[in-house]
C-alpha cells in the first residue's frame, strides 16, 4: 500500500497468488528485470505480515494460512568490514533460511546465484529448488533469470511457474506488470540497459553478442550426437584390426615400442 500511494506517473498493478499444499506450494517465478517480481513476491510477504498483526490488507480477498515464520533472500549488498563479498552474504542467509525454515514457513528467494558464475550459480539455484521442496516443504516464491530452473515443474509435484508479462514491439518492450501462469522466454536484459541509458553502441554490440551466441546454441542444438568413441571406431578402425591380431607373446619390448611409434606417426 505504501508504494501505491507513493506512486505518481503509473498506476500500482494487483496480482492475484494462489498457493496450496498439493499443485502449488512452490512458484518459481521468471521474466524480465523491472517486470515487478521482486515487487510482487515483497507484496505477499508484507500481507502475510499484516494479516498475522491483525491488520487490513491491500486486496479484495485474502483467505491466508497461519505461518510460523517469513524468511527473505532479497537484494544485493556485501559486507566489507568481515571481508564477506555480496555472493558470500547470499550464502549465509540462504544458509541460515534452510536450517531454520519448517514446513509451516513462507520463504521468499529473489536470484538466488546471481553472484558467482553462470553454471555456478544455475546448479545452487536448481539444487536449492529441490532441497525445498523435498527436504523442507514450505510455501516458496523463488523469483529467477535462469530459465532452466523452470523445466522443474515437470518433475516436481507442487513446484508451479509464473512469469511477468510483456509487450514486445520492435526495438520496444513495455513491461506490463501482470503475473501469470507460465514461465517466460527471455530476461529482456539488453532492453533494460537501454532504458537505464547505456550508450547505443554497447547496446548494439550486446544485441550482435547476443545473436551470435543463439545461432551457436541453435547450431549446436541441431547437430547430430557423435560420441568420442563412435568417431574412434568410424576413422581408425585399422588400429582395431592391428590390435587384434598381435600376439603378444611373441613380442619383445623392442617390438612393442616400434609398433607404438609407427601408430602415432599414422594417427
Amino acid at each position: 500500500p505504501v508504494v501505491e500511494c507513493n506512486l505518481t506517473e503509473e498506476r500500482f498493478v494487483p496480482n492475484d497468488l494462489v498457493m496450496d499444499n498439493d499443485e502449488h506450494k512452490f512458484a518459481i517465478i521468471t521474466g524480465p528485470n523491472m517486470g515487478g517480481k521482486s515487487t510482487f513476491m515483497r507484496q505477499v510477504a508484507l500481507i502475510v505480515i499484516m494479516a498475522q498483526m491483525g491488520s487490513f490488507v491491500p486486496a479484495d480477498k485474502a483467505d491466508l494460512c497461519l505461518v510460523d515464520r517469513v524468511f527473505t533472500r532479497v537484494g544485493a549488498s556485501d559486507d566489507l568490514s568481515a571481508g564477506q563479498s555480496t555472493f558470500m552474504v547470499e550464502m549465509v542467509e540462504l544458509a541460515n533460511i534452510l536450517l531454520y525454515s519448517s514446513l509451516n514457513s513462507l520463504i521468499i528467494l529473489d536470484e538466488i546465484g546471481r553472484g558467482t558464475s553462470t553454471y555456478d550459480g544455475l546448479c545452487i539455484a536448481q539444487a536449492v529448488c529441490e532441497y525445498i521442496h523435498d527436504q523442507i516443504g514450505a510455501k516458496t516464491l523463488f523469483a529467477t533469470h535462469y530459465h532452466e530452473v523452470t523445466a522443474l515443474a515437470d518433475e516436481f509435484t507442487g513446484i508451479f511457474n509464473l512469469s511477468v508479462s510483456v509487450i514486445e514491439s520492435g526495438d520496444t518492450v513495455t513491461f506490463l506488470k501482470r503475473v501469470l501462469p507460465g514461465k517466460a522466454d527471455k530476461s529482456y536484459g539488453i532492453h533494460v540497459a537501454k532504458l537505464a541509458g547505456i550508450p547505443s553502441p554497447i547496446i548494439e554490440r550486446a544485441n550482435e553478442l547476443l545473436a551470435s551466441i543463439e545461432q551457436t546454441e541453435r547450431v549446436q542444438e541441431q547437430a547430430p550426437a557423435l560420441s568420442q568413441g563412435s568417431l574412434f571406431i568410424e576413422e581408425g578402425h585399422w588400429l582395431l584390426d592391428e590390435l587384434q591380431s598381435l600376439d603378444l607373446d611373441d613380442m619383445s619390448p623392442k617390438d612393442a615400442l616400434d609398433l607404438l611409434y609407427n601408430w602415432k606417426q599414422r594417427i
